[in-house]
């Protein structure tokens, strides 16, 4: 062991190898700049070889720091998590998740109450939003997004190929035994979604008649509540139908299901501070429960 690197000089490495400035290490560690230099220069003279060129404008990685830095990071990571798991977390941590506002109350909230018993620990802050592009004034941890995975501010992750089946009463659902009785059923559109009952139609082979009685919402949600009250039949993810099925607040008349049109993402940010496992803990989650 007596080859093994000081534990506070390898985290001074890693922090200012990720931020780029042993002025934001020393910051985010706690320390000055002047002991975050020390360390690291105490580093590089018991490896016999230099982590970084360093200039007046910028401090960059040599190619050995480079190959050095990731053996360093998993260590770092390795040791955290076995501490977190064998004596615990000392505090909570709050995670702010953003997420479409349907997909907040009809899928994650729903199954919240669960998470949470299972990590005591955790505190999850939910910002609910009705379009992807909405420019929120606080930073948050978790971004799901709703659309086709293409957004400039960061590299998306597919969570799931999402589809959407009818929903109504279930006592609408009795009378409607095959696609073509919804020829004559009120159907509920959503806005910015106009087309899903065309495609739907398209699908199972009809053509509705240009007066077909119909309810505009403005959101999924607010579909569902409308078909739950009765107004008509309403499309909606599969996974919250199953769900509100379940409940007993509606039914799925028909089996037939049609893909979205557009899909839930992980969108990640490029962030340049570490991500909290807490964070990691609630992405999983997420990944679960909306594959």
């Amino acid at each position: 062991m007596s080859n093994l690197p000081n534990l506070l000089w390898l985290r001074s490495f890693e922090s200012a190898a990720r931020l780029g400035s042993f002025t934001a290490a020393a910051q985010e560690l706690g320390l000055t700049q002047a002991a975050v230099s020390t360390h690291i220069r105490n580093l590089e003279s018991q490896l016999g070889y230099s982590l970084f060129r360093r200039s007046t404008r910028k401090l960059t990685m040599t190619e050995i720091g480079k190959a050095y830095l990731p053996s360093v990071r998993k260590a770092i990571d390795e040791l955290a998590l076995s501490t977190a798991g064998l004596f615990g977390a000392k505090h909570s941590s709050t995670i702010t998740l953003r997420a479409p506002i349907s997909t907040t109350v009809l899928v994650i909230a729903p199954q919240l109450p669960e998470f949470l018993k299972a990590n005591p620990l955790i505190n999850v802050r939910l910002l609910s939003a009705i379009w992807a592009e909405t420019v929120l004034e606080t930073e948050v941890d978790i971004d799901i997004r709703l659309g086709n995975g293409k957004w400039p501010d960061g590299h998306a992750e597919l969570l799931a190929k999402d589809t959407i089946v009818p929903v109504c009463t279930p006592s609408l659902s009795q009378e409607i035994k095959s696609p073509e009785a919804l020829c004559f059923t009120p159907l509920i559109h959503i806005l910015g979604f106009e087309d899903q009952w065309s495609r739907y139609f398209a699908h199972c082979g009809l053509t509705p008649s240009e007066d077909h009685p119909r309810v505009m919402a403005d959101t999924t949600l607010a579909a569902a509540e409308l078909a739950a009250s009765g107004a008509g039949v309403a499309l909606i993810l599969e996974r919250a139908a199953i769900r509100q099925k379940d409940t007993g607040r509606l039914a799925i008349p028909l089996k037939t299901s049609i893909p979205l049109g557009q899909d839930h993402y992980l969108v990640e940010r490029d962030h340049k501070t570490r991500t909290r496992q807490e964070v990691e803990t609630v992405k999983d989650w997420l990944r679960h429960i909306l594959k």
